[in-house]
């Protein structure tokens, strides 16, 4: 099939000349979607809607499919033997594997309440060399990241530092095969995504620039339209596409915001900008934040050049009155 629109993962990421490391890394990371695919495709016949009763460290409540996908994630890249140290968002502490070269972030189910709903739903992944204590460098150190989203058919956005690309999961042959090689974001867009139901917390800065994108304003390319489903990967993924910007900023009751640094915020700022696009959290490039602790939140603001730039302007005079 050679390196063309076609080709299997691992073949496509062979013909870059990625370390065969990586690239074992990556299709375990592939193996297990592919079965975190079927549970979500079965989750209601499979009783996996719901909660299980627990919360993780960040007090949240773990649903069925969470710890479940966590399970699978565990047991493929432990198996890979490349990964020496493993953060999940279910996990409290660092998991050690026992050896590799590499680190692995995950949330293993971004947005699982859509599950209860059957609406989309997603994994991200970070990768960085092993590192002590699981507190890798700045977001810019990745190996590779992206995430898997489970909607109408499963994508995988993902990157090793050489551009973005798009992998499709074929349902027949049951391997993720390229769609779309260096995806390039649009330099804005039309298109916004927020939880509105927070804006009553909002700073001023935020509430300015969300009214500046919806003002009535056609020839500046006003109103922009809202698009905002409860699950990040699959927001993110229109807008890597067509272009626009997802915001979860931070506010009066959560000042950091809800998403984590390493497994939700960092990874797919390495994605958009690999793609030509940009990720901030208002004051500070999402890649240049050295994490502090494994849970991190960080305010985000994510996807084509001048909507960033734009709200990044906002956050600026918030913070100079």
């Amino acid at each position: 099939m050679g390196s063309g629109p076609g080709a299997e993962l691992g073949e496509f990421m062979r013909g870059d000349g990625v370390e065969p490391s990586l690239i074992e890394l990556l299709l375990s990371v592939a193996a297990a979607a592919d079965r975190i695919e079927a549970l979500v495709r079965r989750a209601t016949l499979a009783h996996l809607v719901g909660v299980t009763g627990a919360t993780n460290v960040q007090g949240e409540a773990v649903h069925k499919l969470d710890e479940a996908a966590n399970r699978i994630l565990v047991d493929a890249v432990r198996a890979s033997g490349r990964v020496a140290i493993l953060v999940s968002e279910e996990m409290a502490e660092p998991l050690p594997l026992g050896g590799g070269p590499f680190a692995l972030y995950i949330d293993p189910v971004d947005g699982s309440s859509n599950a209860d709903v059957n609406g989309s739903l997603g994994s991200i992944f970070s990768i960085h060399a092993a590192v002590p204590a699981g507190l890798p460098p700045a977001g810019r150190a990745q190996r590779g990241s992206g995430y898997v989203m489970y909607g109408p058919g499963t994508s995988l956005m993902v990157t090793w530092g050489r551009g973005l690309h798009e992998f499709a999961l074929d349902p027949d042959a049951r391997r993720f095969v390229l769609a779309r090689p260096d995806l390039r974001l649009p330099p804005s867009g039309r298109t916004y995504a927020v939880n509105s139901g927070r804006r009553a917390y909002w700073t001023a800065g935020v509430r300015a620039f969300v009214d500046d994108l919806t003002a009535d304003d056609g020839k500046r390319g006003r109103p922009y339209s809202l698009r905002y489903s409860g699950s990040l990967t699959a927001d993110l993924h229109r807008i890597l596409l067509e272009g626009g910007v997802y915001c979860y900023p931070g506010d009066a009751k959560a000042a950091d915001g809800k998403l984590r640094l390493l497994y939700e915020a960092s990874p797919l700022a390495f994605l958009a900008e690999q793609g030509g696009g940009r990720a901030s959290s208002g004051r500070a490039p999402i890649l240049d934040i050295i994490p502090r602790t494994i849970h991190q939140r960080v305010p985000l603001y994510i996807g084509s050049v001048a909507e960033v730039e734009l709200a990044e302007a906002y956050v600026r005079q918030e913070g100079a009155r």
